[in-house]
């Protein structure tokens, strides 16, 4: 069982990029957009861009496109991160001290899976060469 897993390491390593990159994206497509099930954000419906909310938009949809895609991945899930981290600590943290509480699980998870994509480089199957 444990060869057979270790064979699968590599794919399991471009899938969780490929479907955590994906995952933002369209988190930032939802709110610069309103696809997926989007809010309206201002009286026009999309988000203003030279706001907090449409720099963090930008960076999800930019962002999780080069993570998904392989491209510039690591500097990518680094600033993807840190946007993250920062997200919580404005938006969630204030309400609540765990994530549990305040709802803050999804920036939580987002932004250990982008620091631990940066650390560990984007895997194979990207469109970058020399994915690793």
């Amino acid at each position: 069982m444990e060869s057979f897993l270790n064979r699968l390491g590599p794919l399991s390593h471009a899938a969780f990029r490929i479907v955590v990159g994906f995952l933002f994206a369209c988190h930032g497509a939802q709110k610069l957009f309103g696809l997926f099930g989007g809010f309206p954000m201002s009286p026009t419906g999309k988000v203003e861009v030279m706001s907090l909310l449409g720099a963090a938009a930008i960076i999800e949809l930019v962002g999780g496109t080069l993570v998904a895609l392989g491209v510039r991945a690591r500097i990518a899930a680094f600033i993807c991160s840190g946007e993250m981290a920062a997200g919580y600590f404005m938006a969630h943290q204030p309400q609540g001290l765990l994530p549990i509480e305040n709802k803050g699980e999804p920036a939580v998870l987002f932004c250990f899976a982008f620091l631990l994509l940066a650390c560990l480089g984007p895997g194979p199957f990207t469109l970058e060469r020399g994915g690793r």
